[in-house]
């Protein structure tokens, strides 16, 4: 006899996310972003995520290349969301319009999680959203929202999580981020199963930064300040010190030191270490080559001094980054027994007047995979 603890539990409803198009929104971004969702579901063989595209009027809307997307709804259409994600491309000054700003606003009272991909992040920022959230955006936007939106706690990561919002720079970047929420959602076995399909070597964390060039954020006003930094940059085996790179570009080690602080926010030593670092963690994560070597190729000469910077400046030592950084092979178990059962799932039952995410029509043509159901979930 099965008692009620005994009885099987049904699987949680699918999570529904809706990504609100911009004018000039990028479509590599937005890819980015559903198709993780997509294979999650192919992997599991049920429907964990469901999404739609939305628009201010439901009409067809160009992306940054040209090509017109038809959304599924207009943000008016009432929808039963868990989460928005406003995506952003060109422009996005000019593309948000106070009807965004509003139905955000909306959707923040209802204690929807919020996300920006791409430049997303600028409607959230204007609709107050991210005030006091750390958050990430294409490079070539960061300059203009910390001029425009103060409140908001601006990154050069990738990615950021933080509590009830998301934010993603753009390119593959929103990639890994879905894998991020993916992985908390649904364990990190799945996430691996969605990076092996899509042959990612590894997903980038939330430490990752963009690689943000230095003209941007200085323009040409300090050409001597550029020219130390990429001495820099071209000599991280074997670190030049203050006085000699000083003398390079005919400056005193004490103007040296001023420019610094005043356009990096740091000392000369304390940026040539970030960048030594840098390319140590890039080493760690993207080859086999040991710490020793590693330790070595960035410029240090003992590996315990190397592991003690490390740990200082990334929270954790060389041999963990490496062991967090390992992909996990996943076996292929033989068809689940429960596709069968899993196939009520699929029975979504839309109001009229809403529309039915694609979800599952990818679903429904994914059966036929090899991979289909290829991860067996503990839920």
């Amino acid at each position: 006899m099965t008692t009620p603890s005994q009885a099987p539990q049904k699987p949680a409803a699918p999570q529904a996310i809706g990504f609100l198009l911009l004018e000039n929104f990028t479509l590599f971004s937005l890819a980015s972003a559903i198709e993780p969702l997509r294979m999650a579901n192919q992997l599991a063989g049920r429907e964990l995520y469901r999404w739609f595209t939305l628009s201010l009027d439901g009409e067809p809307i160009s992306a940054s290349d040209g090509l017109k997307v038809t959304p599924d709804a207009a943000i008016t259409v009432p929808l039963a969301l868990d989460m928005v994600v406003v995506c952003g491309g060109v422009g996005p000054a000019r593309a948000v319009q106070r009807e965004h700003v509003i139905w955000l606003q909306g959707q923040a009272r209802l204690s929807r999680r919020l996300g920006g991909i791409c430049t997303g992040s600028w409607a959230l920022a204007k609709a107050g959203l991210l005030d006091g959230y750390e958050t990430s955006v294409h490079w070539e936007c960061l300059a203009a929202m910390q001029e425009s939106f103060p409140r908001a706690l601006l990154t050069t990561r990738l990615f950021s999580i933080d509590r009830e919002r998301a934010t993603a720079s753009g390119g593959t970047a929103p990639l890994d981020m879905m894998l991020t929420l993916i992985g908390r959602d649904h364990g990190r076995e799945l996430a691996a199963g969605i990076s092996e399909m899509f042959i990612c070597d590894r997903v980038r964390g939330e430490q990752d930064q963009q690689r943000v060039p230095l003209k941007h954020i200085l323009g040409t006003t300090q050409p001597k300040l550029l020219e130390i930094v990429a001495l820099m940059e071209a000599n991280l085996e074997e670190p030049i010190g203050l006085e000699e790179l000083a003398a390079y570009v005919d400056v005193s080690r004490r103007q040296l030191e001023r420019l610094f602080q005043k356009y990096l926010l740091c000392s000369p030593s304390r940026y040539y270490l970030k960048l030594r670092l840098t390319r140590a963690r890039q080493l760690l994560k993207q080859t086999s080559i040991s710490i020793i070597e590693v330790a070595s190729a960035c410029g240090f000469v003992s590996t315990p001094h190397f592991s003690k910077c490390y740990r200082e400046f990334f929270g954790q030592p060389p041999r963990d980054e490496r062991l967090g950084a390992s992909p996990v092979r996943l076996p292929v178990p033989p068809p689940c027994e429960q596709v069968g059962a899993n196939l009520e799932l699929l029975a979504f039952e839309a109001c009229p007047t809403e529309p039915v995410s694609s979800a599952i029509m990818a679903l429904d043509q994914a059966r036929g995979e090899p991979t289909y159901a290829s991860v067996l979930l503990r839920s």
